[in-house]
């Protein structure tokens, strides 16, 4: 599974071959194998912005998550089992992450910006019998309990609530002698939702295989990792792909320490304080986050960095934040590029060269990454389609979580479709344009818009709601909101925040709509669906008119 080195990137995608055993288990390989061998070597790192770091070696993530899945076991989880894991990055985290693989449980990660809609939604959906959470998680999770049927056990970090189990009473007096279920790399491991592009977002389940299948993707957009004195960073949430399979695992996997944060919130100053505090080496930095970061002046002048390698991706990097980089960090960002059911099967490696200011980069060896038709033909280069990935592939989803029909429509023969339109070019590279969805891409977020509106439908005062993306230089879109209101209502600021508030509490805080615009009617086919595409024309426009008025001279 590792990339081998060499001196061009088509050396190496002609050497590379996949390694994947018939058994395979996560929690097994990212503790107790290294546990074995370097029992001492730091895996993990907490930054703590009033004093010294804190950390834990392999040998500590192998008996605490031994510990800790036995607690489990005393609790009632059993193989193929859903336990839902709500929490910041932290020790706590990988610990309950390790603890869920080794019963040959199934780990369904969500994030603690999650409002309780949306929350209410996942564990339903997945049926998890146990959630692991914070005590401002449990305090979402109450007032809907009682309707969560499979939920039977909740389990808090810190302080205790009443109803929930504590962390590390579940963990003490349990032996910490290794155990672990005999996995087969295709078991499922790990659930994670989609944004809900097309109706509710849906449970994509992945195999045991899937950290695996991301390892080819990690080294190249991180030019051969490991090498000594790597470290891993990121501000993306654990509980996304991008923040558990592009940082956490593969870190674990590849004994990189990784270092985690308690900050829920981008701060740009915080972000260069932790690389430079921490050292860290290797960073995977969304678009909007690097975006951000470029309004801090002269950030070098405080904050002295030793940054080997940047890897970006979940939406277009751009070609000036690219541009940056390299004039500012003295490095090449690169990007690269994958969805929650097939990540990372494109990518850059600035050291062989595969590297190019607005692409996002050439097919990782080991994936079958192509442009195809509406049929699954291959397009040729320079034709626009849709971007697909060919299966068998190992970083690739077992299936929708009790959909079927979802997961029977996500391909045309063997070509997985994204849903994501493209273009490949002469050199192999490719580039990212447009989408065949919905979808929002904001501040680094895939933001669907079908839980936004049935959330603004909900609240007194709509009768009516469309969400489409607006284009913002910073966030690259904004969710914008177009509400038709109950007859009579008197439209003001005080109704506008109130909806606001009303989807930031229920859903997310990244998903509120940013504008709202009140219109007495929405475009409809004759079958009652909102014709969104018009929507979106009126957003571009308003967007483009508020550039050039701010770029006409005065």
């Amino acid at each position: 599974m590792m990339l081998p080195e060499a001196q061009t990137f088509e050396d190496v995608a002609s050497r590379f071959e996949w390694d994947v055993p018939g058994f395979f288990n996560i929690g097994v390989a990212v503790s107790d194998d290294w546990a074995m061998r370097e029992p001492d070597r730091i895996c993990l790192e907490h930054f703590n912005p009033e004093g010294e770091a804190e950390r834990l070696s392999y040998g500590d993530l192998a008996r605490r998550s031994n510990a800790f899945a036995r607690g489990l076991q005393v609790l009632g989880v059993a193989r193929g089992d859903r336990v839902a894991l709500m929490l910041p990055q932290g020790f706590h985290t990988a610990i309950a992450h390790v603890a869920i693989y080794k019963l040959g449980a199934i780990a369904v990660p969500l994030a603690l910006l999650f409002g309780v809609e949306a929350i209410e939604h996942r564990l339903a959906a997945s049926g998890a019998k146990a959630l692991i959470t914070t005590g401002k998680g449990h305090e979402k999770v109450m007032p809907i309990r009682a309707r969560l049927v499979d939920l039977e056990i909740v389990i808090v970090a810190g302080e205790i609530a009443d109803g929930a189990q504590g962390f590390d009473a579940v963990e003490a007096g349990q032996s910490e002698a290794p155990i672990g279920e005999k996995t087969r790399a295709d078991d499922p491991a790990l659930m994670i939702f989609t944004s809900g592009t097309t109706g509710s977002p849906k449970g994509a389940l992945h195999g045991h295989r899937v950290l695996i299948g991301h390892i080819p993707g990690v080294q190249m957009h991180h030019e051969f990792m490991p090498q000594p004195g790597d470290k891993l960073w990121t501000p993306a949430d654990w509980a996304w792909a991008g923040g558990l399979l592009n940082v956490l695992l593969p870190g674990l996997l590849l004994g990189v320490p990784v270092v985690s944060s308690p900050a829920q919130k981008f701060d740009p100053e915080l972000a260069y304080r932790i690389m430079a505090e921490m050292r860290v080496r290797n960073a995977f930095i969304p678009p909007t986050a690097l975006r951000i970061m470029t309004t801090v002046e002269d950030p070098l002048s405080r904050h002295r960095l030793d940054l080997r390698t940047v890897g970006s991706g979940g939406e277009a990097l751009g070609r000036e934040t690219y541009s940056w980089a390299q004039r500012v960090l003295g490095l090449t960002i690169n990007e690269f590029y994958g969805q929650t059911e097939c990540n990372l099967v494109l990518s850059s490696i600035g050291c062989l060269g595969v590297s190019r200011g607005g692409a996002i980069g050439k097919p990782v060896p080991g994936h079958q990454v192509a442009v195809i038709d509406e049929t699954g033909a291959v397009v040729a280069d320079g034709v626009s389609g849709q971007i697909a990935v060919k299966r068998p592939d190992p970083v690739m989803f077992l299936e929708y979580w009790g959909n079927e029909d979802a997961t029977e429509a996500k391909f045309i023969g063997d070509w997985m479709v994204t849903g994501d339109q493209g273009v490949r070019d002469a050199q192999g590279y490719f580039s990212f344009f447009g989408r065949d969805d919905d979808v929002i891409t904001s501040s680094g977020y895939r933001i669907g818009p079908g839980e936004i509106e049935s959330c603004l439908t909900g609240h007194p005062a709509v009768a009516l709601a469309a969400v489409v993306g607006k284009p913002d230089p910073v966030r690259t879109e904004i969710v914008k909101a177009y509400v038709v209101p109950v007859p009579g209502m008197k439209i003001e600021a005080a109704l506008s925040t109130s909806i606001r508030d009303w989807v930031k509490t229920r859903l997310s805080a990244h998903e509120y709509p940013r504008e709202i615009e009140f219109v007495t009617e929405l475009p409809l086919t004759t079958t009652g669906k909102v014709i969104r595409r018009l929507l979106r024309d009126r957003a571009i426009a308003e967007a483009d008119q508020s550039t050039n008025q701010t770029a006409a001279p005065s």
